[in-house]
């Protein structure tokens, strides 16, 4: 480093002062060699008390800057006039490292050139190691990818880093004060400094966001930390401040938002942001005349969409029904998808009870019939429940509560609707929710019920009325409840149905339905004809290992498999489960029989007869109860047992109460009869010992 600032130091006066003064001091000639130094000298340079007269004065320096001393000694002698400053370090002793600054000023001759020098040495360590220290600092702010940027108490940049000046979109620090668009983002920052913290009554420093518009042209947002320096009278001197661009942030956090409140098939509101809009709205109603209402939707049988066309297309479906209903509602009703098949409505505002159940029913009839999805056509309905809440309903009851008390209230109606039949609407009522609180009771109650022992199977004979033999029996389910008493299927199967629980329920009364049977073969209770007969659900036909359990329990037992018949409804056929045609169809190849149950009270009987072939059809004991009273259902049941002797069908009569009933249908072909005229629903070890 060369200065040339200083004035040139007389040899007279250096001679004076060496013994006296603390600083270094020296003479040189022009090849750097001392001629005279003072003891400060030689024990800050030297670091010996030696005077170190006859050597150069780095002789003593750090190995590693010897050479570089050396070249800035020769180079500042050639410049002549010039000031020579050298940096160099020496060690001490114990370790201890110390930074000397030597400048040597030239003497010159009367032809202006240099004959020697005289200078001072200095301890610089502390400079030298703070200049250092703010280099590698400046280095390191620099290379950072946060815009840094320090301006003086007029606005004036000090500082700034590379990213800084890319973020404002400027090459040079001065382009901060001449470009508007820069100028104006450091207004924008400088003012939303809180008044208090730039008057210095609080805190130096704050953290805030700031809106801009960049050089780009597009909306962001940074991330500013800004730290004031006050001068001791407390004035800022200047201020620096660290800047991130959180825009792409700030962006996902938006957008990681808006995931986790939408469903992501339809884009509609989900669950979460559902409840938390109709709690904000029946907050409103409070001590008001308002009503909220949740209309709740289920997609009838979507699963057998998705099973025998594809996920694809029931994932169409469901895109197609969340625009069926938006196009159906008001436009201040919230339409969100909730689940799988789920979709709600929230009413906000003047809706009463009427208006709620004639809106559902413009939403059910919208999304009713045959569509197309991608080229193929679907059948669509859906399931309704409506539930409106009132200010009454709000009183000592949060909102957040009343919400999710307002859903579950649609939901138990829904369900009403599926049970009823389906594609309907059902507005809640206060007797809905108490049976589907004793419907969760039964159920759980069931589910404990198969591992307590408390089912078990009677049996009530079929008869030939041919033969009057027993040509089989029907295998009737019976609970024994703790605490109701005996308990008939039609009190407790539905709930089995819906809750699954009758694939287990189902295959145990198979196994013990052959087992008896078994029995009764060997002891010659019954003969090789015999067949017994048992109800089975959709729900188990619809599962995959179904047929292969049935038959894995016929072969284990010996059974031919024409002993056993299985009874299915026309439900069962109705609910268009992909899985229970193809399972009726290879069970009855393999030899068991199929009986379609409760012929003629269905609204498709025929259709149900070409729909699924089946070997016995089971005549609905309503229909044949007043035979014998009056002629008027003869034609019936005669055309009836006509239609299935010639699709090769043999017919069973329910529900036989009296001899002129029994009378009646043999007259008319019946082939089997069954009923409390012939025998008691009986135990397995009872069976045999009736009429």
């Amino acid at each position: 480093m060369l200065l040339k600032d200083k004035p040139p130091v007389r040899m007279a006066d250096i001679n004076e002062a060496l013994p006296q003064l603390p600083v270094g001091l020296f003479q040189a000639d022009r090849d750097g060699r001392v001629t005279a130094a003072n003891a400060a000298f030689s024990a800050l340079v030297q670091g010996t008390g030696a005077n170190g007269v006859g050597l150069p004065p780095w002789a003593s320096a750090h190995p590693g800057d010897r050479a570089s001393a050396e070249l800035a000694w020769r180079r500042g002698v050639e410049a002549g006039d010039a000031t020579v400053t050298l940096e160099f370090r020496v060690w001490q002793g114990e370790g201890r490292m110390t930074w000397v600054r030597m400048d040597a000023y030239p003497e010159l001759d009367s032809f202006g050139r240099a004959t020697s020098y005289a200078g001072t040495a200095l301890d610089h360590t502390d400079i030298i190691i703070r200049r250092q220290l703010l280099d590698r600092m400046v280095t390191v702010v620099g290379a950072s990818d946060e815009a840094v940027l320090v301006v003086d108490r007029n606005g004036a940049p000090v500082y700034t880093n590379q990213a800084a000046r890319n973020l404002f979109g400027v090459v040079e620090e001065i382009d901060l004060v001449r470009d508007p668009t820069a100028r104006g983002l450091l207004q924008a920052i400088r003012d939303q400094v809180p008044r208090e913290v730039m008057a210095g009554t609080t805190s130096s420093s704050w953290t805030g966001e700031v809106g801009f518009r960049g050089s780009d042209g597009m909306e962001r947002t940074l991330d500013i930390e800004v730290l004031l320096q006050r001068a001791a009278d407390g004035t800022v001197e200047y201020w620096g401040g660290v800047a991130r661009d959180v825009t792409s942030t700030k962006h996902l956090q938006s957008e990681l938002i808006r995931q986790a409140n939408h469903d992501p098939l339809t884009g509609l509101p989900n669950r979460l942001l559902l409840l938390r809009t109709a709690a904000e709205a029946l907050d409103r109603i409070r001590g008001a005349r308002d009503n909220v209402a949740i209309l709740f939707m289920d997609v009838d049988r979507l699963k057998d969409v998705n099973d025998t066309v594809g996920h694809e297309i029931g994932d169409a479906l469901l895109a197609q029904v969340a625009h069926r209903i938006a196009q159906a509602t008001r436009p201040s009703d919230v339409v969100a998808r909730i689940g799988g098949d789920e979709f709600v409505v929230l009413c906000d505002g003047n809706i009463d009870e009427h208006t709620a159940v004639d809106l559902a029913e413009r939403i059910r009839f919208g999304l009713s019939g045959r569509i197309m999805v991608h080229g193929v056509e679907v059948e669509l309905s859906v399931s309704t429940g409506v539930a409106v809440a009132t200010p009454q309903h709000m009183q000592g009851v949060s909102s957040h509560d009343a919400a999710n008390e307002l859903l579950r209230n649609a939901d138990i109606a829904m369900y009403q609707a599926k049970r009823r039949g389906r594609s309907r609407s059902e507005l809640y009522t206060d007797a809905m929710r108490a049976e589907s609180r004793h419907q969760k009771e039964l159920a759980s109650d069931l589910e404990r019920a198969m591992a307590a022992g408390q089912l078990r199977l009677v049996y009530q004979p079929i008869i030939s009325t041919h033969s009057g033999r027993a040509a089989g029996a029907e295998a009737l389910l019976r609970w024994d409840h703790p605490e109701r008493g005996v308990m008939l299927p039609a009190q407790f199967m539905h709930v089995a149905e819906e809750s699954g629980i009758i694939v287990p329920i189902g295959e145990w009364m198979i196994t013990q339905a052959c087992n008896d049977t078994r029995s009764w073969l060997d002891s010659g209770l019954v003969d090789r004809g015999f067949s017994m007969h048992i109800h089975v659900a959709g729900r188990q036909l619809a599962e995959g290992s179904f047929v292969e359990r049935v038959l894995a329990t016929v072969r284990l037992l010996e059974m031919n498999p024409h002993q056993l018949t299985l009874d299915f409804d026309e439900q069962t056929l109705n609910d268009g489960q992909p899985g229970t045609i193809r399972s009726l169809q290879a069970l009855r190849r393999v030899g068991v029989q199929l009986a379609l149950d409760g012929f003629g009270t269905g609204i498709s009987s025929l259709t149900a007869l070409r729909t699924c072939e089946a070997d016995v059809l089971k005549l609905d004991g309503a229909v044949a109860r007043t035979l014998g009273s009056n002629g008027d259902d003869d034609p019936i049941v005669r055309a009836i047992v006509q239609l299935a002797h010639a699709l090769d069908m043999q017919v069973l009569a329910e529900w036989v109460t009296s001899e002129d009933q029994l009378r009646r249908l043999r007259v008319l072909g019946c082939d089997l009869v069954q009923g409390k005229l012939l025998g008691e629903p009986t135990a397995a070890e009872m069976f045999g010992n009736q009429r």
